[in-house]
């Protein structure tokens, strides 16, 4: 038993110290590990701030429009309608063709009322013949009434004769003046110089006073009235706007307008809004206008479409590209960048706009930097490394 023991301790010992070994080793393996793990933590370099577009704001003038959805129609737009009945014996003009005052139009049958005439002046042929033998009667009468030859009961009939022979003499010349009129109703011509519209109806067809739609419409287009709408608000700022005691006097003050066609093109010649209405449609809440523009050139016609543009000036207003802002809870907001270069939101007050760009009036300074694009990626108080982008040559690209 002693022996068996004695020839165990040797393994039992050596078990024992290979167990030290391993377990040392375990341990200078977690020191190592650990230096390792602190080093790489200590020597780690924090991310640089991200590198975004940034332009410097400045004050100045600009101007700014309000565009106003406008119908155009011709000073004149004249419903050509027959004033008798008959056939259409000629249409003497062509759709769309320009025509001047007084030029014919239609030709309505006319022999019905040639007949007319005819007997309205035989007529009146008859009653001039009574009055003379009514008046060589009254003067027949005269001298036997003077020398009592006769009573004077028959020289008063005589002079009431006269009188009802007058009295038909006139009444025939009026048949006579009606019949030439309804004879010159036949021959329609142009009331206004312009251009002819749509004609429904062709040769041979039935006119008169009971037909419905006119035989055309002449349109004087040597100036067009575009008529466009205010809101309230806008009609309410309208009148805070220009200068004047008066409505009449606020609309003298307003500039030259442009009309924006239905291609995106700027009608070369300018206008003026002359008149507004009397009152709001009750309908739409909505309160009318209407510029006037020449239109010598015949560019424009009645039933165009368009936009009126009303200029507006703004003294020291801030130019903010549309896509350095984003929106909050119905507000428009930038990333201002501070000295330090970190961004803050700024909410705008935005006094108009034209294409891709606000004009703001206030919350900045001259000199403010704002964050130009990646917006979506920052928050207030993310430093960024600022890249300076020249608002100039930004305009120059992408004019207002």
């Amino acid at each position: 038993m002693s022996q068996t023991i004695n020839q165990t301790s040797p393994r039992l010992a050596a078990f024992i110290r290979r167990s030290q070994l391993y377990s040392f080793g375990i341990f200078i393996l977690s020191i190592f590990l650990y230096a390792c793990t602190n080093s790489s933590a200590s020597d780690a370099v924090p991310p640089a701030p991200q590198s975004l577009p940034v332009i410097t704001l400045n004050n100045q003038s600009a101007t700014t429009f309000q565009e106003f959805t406008a119908s155009l129609e011709g000073s004149q737009d004249i419903e050509i309608r027959a004033q008798v009945d008959g056939y259409l014996d000629r249409i003497l003009v062509d759709e769309g063709a320009y025509v001047k005052k007084g030029q014919p139009l239609f030709q309505i049958n006319a022999r019905p009322y040639q007949e007319q005439l005819n007997n309205a002046r035989a007529s009146l042929a008859s009653a001039q013949a009574n009055l003379t033998n009514a008046s060589i009667n009254v003067s027949k009468l005269t001298p036997l009434v003077q020398n009592n030859i006769v009573s004077d009961v028959q020289l008063k009939t005589a002079k009431s004769g006269y009188d009802a022979a007058a009295a038909q003499v006139s009444q025939a010349q009026s048949m006579v003046e009606a019949a030439s009129i309804n004879l010159g109703y036949t021959r329609i011509l142009a009331p206004v110089e312009g251009y002819v519209g749509r004609i429904p109806f062709r040769t041979g067809s039935l006119v008169g006073l009971s037909t419905p739609n006119a035989l055309t419409v002449v349109s004087s287009v040597r100036e067009i009235y575009a008529y466009f709408s205010f809101s309230e608000k806008d009609f309410l700022s309208f009148t805070h706007q220009f200068d004047g005691a008066s409505i009449e006097e606020k609309i003298k003050h307003i500039p030259e307008v442009e009309l924006v066609l239905a291609d995106e093109t700027i009608y070369p010649v300018k206008g003026k809004v002359e008149t507004v209405s009397g009152q709001y449609n009750e309908h739409s809440g909505t309160i009318s206008f209407r510029a006037a523009f020449e239109n010598r050139d015949g560019l424009l016609r009645s039933g165009n479409s368009g936009r009126v543009r009303i200029p507006r000036q703004l003294d020291n207003t801030f130019i903010v590209p549309q896509e350095t802002t984003f929106e909050m809870q119905d507000k428009v907001f930038v990333f201002a960048v501070s000295d330090s270069n970190k961004v803050s939101s700024v909410p705008l007050h935005i006094v108009g706009r034209s294409g891709n760009y606000y004009f703001v009036d206030n919350g900045f300074h001259k000199g403010e930097r704002i964050v130009y694009a990646g917006i979506d990626r920052l928050k207030d108080g993310t430093v960024i490394q600022p890249t300076p982008l020249s608002l100039d040559s930004l305009i120059k690209t992408r004019p207002l």
